[in-house]
């Protein structure tokens, strides 16, 4: 087992799962999170795959758009739980402790989260099932968000009342869903209002369903989001 952050990464790149799809157009790339069994939970080895995916296409100036999605049936479940048994214990249990942890957190969730804001690219996120935690965090990272009927946005750190901090890693233009804990299914109908704080003035509007009313903040103050759905 890994018992520091090099060491972690260095396992996650060996894994030979092909966790993380890229498809390449002439000025757009698809990046599709693949490990659909498990509904593309943020493993050691998918997170690692996918920042390295996402820092290659950042660098690439032919490109002027990138899509992120899972593979069906789920967008994105979030943290892993093996990532937190392998990966997360070990360092805390050896001499590195929580500082190597911290770098994990830091330099791969957080990574991801400042590339989707501070390229130039425009980076949509085509939520088709569940996005939960981090990998919604991820989403709210986007400079466009695509949902499809099927879509469920669940920040399950509201629930317990904190804040994604791999969403609030240098984001400038990333919203975190804080607040009273909030769901939106648009299969179902219904929807709880979610208040997304916002550094910057809003530059977007995220598609919502007609359901679902959508609070943004910025430096111009708090309005209503217009909301667009399309069956």
């Amino acid at each position: 087992m890994a018992r520091t952050y090099a060491e972690a990464v260095a396992a996650a790149r060996d894994a030979a799962t092909e966790l993380v799809l890229v498809e390449r157009g002439d000025t757009h790339a698809l990046v599709t999170m693949n490990d659909p069994d498990k509904l593309n939970p943020l493993s050691a080895e998918l997170t690692v795959r996918l920042r390295e995916a996402l820092t290659e296409l950042a660098a690439d100036e032919s490109l002027r758009a990138i899509i992120l999605t899972g593979a069906d049936p789920a967008f994105s479940a979030g943290g892993d739980l093996r990532l937190m048994r392998d990966t997360a214990q070990p360092m805390l249990d050896s001499g590195g402790g929580a500082p190597e942890l911290w770098r994990w957190i830091r330099m791969e969730f957080g990574q991801i989260a400042r590339l989707i804001t501070r390229t130039d690219k425009a980076f949509v996120a085509a939520v088709n099932g569940a996005a939960a935690g981090v990998g919604l965090a991820f989403a709210l990272a986007c400079d466009l968000i695509l949902v499809s009927d099927r879509a469920r946005l669940v920040p399950a750190f509201g629930e317990s009342g904190c804040c994604p901090r791999s969403a609030r890693a240098g984001c400038s233009r990333a919203g975190s869903a804080t607040s009273a804990p909030s769901s939106c299914s648009p299969a179902a109908g219904t929807c709880r209002e979610a208040r997304l704080p916002r550094s910057g003035s809003p530059t977007r509007c995220i598609r919502t369903p007609s359901c679902c009313r959508l609070r943004v903040s910025g430096a111009s103050g708090s309005r209503r989001c217009r909301s667009t759905w399309r069956r």
